[in-house]
């Protein structure tokens, strides 16, 4: 990323993070195939479980039918739905490294109506090291993911804090990527080379992957350094860049603690609104159904 994108604007710059308004979403006849979306970002503490969890949660509440697929092995998006995925004997790891295990023995119902997620623990750190010499290892998890294309809309992929072969199954298995992004100056920096490694896997291994956006997150409008960042990003990146931008709020942390989206723990909350916007600013933009 060049200087000039991450330099000083002037002190004069308004509020970039003004919302625009996204109808209501109509109610679907019917469910599937489901457009698979990764959330990546190599810089970690960005925002890519929280987003996950909470645009799962929205669209859920839209009447859309989503799984998560928890591909961390820290495990996060898993214990921020209830799922204690250290007690679980078969989980994501299990079906990538089993051809014979079926998803759906391993998809987990949440408290939340229509959201399922497939669970994660620190066994897939093992798959990074084992798929190395397995054949067609980059499109393990497209493999996995096939047999419930038709019963979904959306499939959201919460992706390690890395550009590895588990990223790189990530981006192989989606239709689209949406990079979280933290209103912070540092966290520009490593936009170029994640851009780079998607190009590279649309070019290789992925023609049909898209860009669905960058998103903001962890903005404070109070700051000027959020609004800076906030447009140089717009400003590079134009159309690329969602409209919703996901402020700081201590809501959030303690959602997770609670093992619920916001959407649920604290439903009429500022941040609630915010992925409720976002769900509906992807299904506006035709990126879910």
């Amino acid at each position: 990323m060049s200087s000039e994108l991450i330099g000083q604007t002037a002190m004069s710059l308004t509020d970039p993070a003004e919302p625009q308004r996204f109808p209501e979403p109509p109610a679907l006849r019917g469910h599937g195939p489901a457009r698979i979306i990764a959330m990546c970002n190599q810089k970690g503490g960005v925002g890519k479980t929280t987003t996950t969890i909470n645009l799962g949660a929205a669209l859920a509440e839209y009447g859309r039918k989503v799984l998560i697929v928890d591909f961390d092995p820290q495990g996060a998006a898993s214990a921020g739905l209830g799922v204690n995925a250290n007690e679980l004997d078969r989980t994501v790891y299990t079906v990538l490294m089993d051809s014979r295990a079926s998803i759906r023995d391993v998809i987990h119902h949440t408290a939340v109506p229509d959201l399922d997620i497939v669970p994660a623990n620190i066994d897939l750190s093992a798959a990074e090291v084992q798929l190395v010499n397995e054949v067609a290892r980059e499109q393990a998890l497209a493999r996995v993911l096939r047999p419930v294309l038709d019963e979904y809309d959306a499939i959201l992929i919460d992706s390690q804090p890395s550009l590895g072969l588990l990223t790189v199954n990530a981006l192989t298995a989606a239709h689209g990527v949406i990079i979280p992004l933290e209103c912070e100056y540092f966290a520009l920096r490593g936009v170029a080379l994640l851009v780079e490694t998607i190009d590279k896997v649309r070019d290789r291994l992925n023609p049909r992957l898209g860009t669905d956006g960058i998103l903001g997150t962890m903005y404070d409008s109070r700051t000027l350094h959020s609004r800076e960042v906030l447009a140089r990003v717009r400003e590079a990146f134009g159309s690329n860049v969602f409209e919703t931008v996901i402020s700081r709020t201590v809501k959030f942390p303690d959602a997770s603690v609670a093992a619920e989206p916001i959407t649920t723990y604290a439903p009429s909350h500022p941040g609630a609104a915010a992925y409720r916007q976002l769900a509906r600013e992807l299904i506006a933009r035709g990126d879910v159904a």
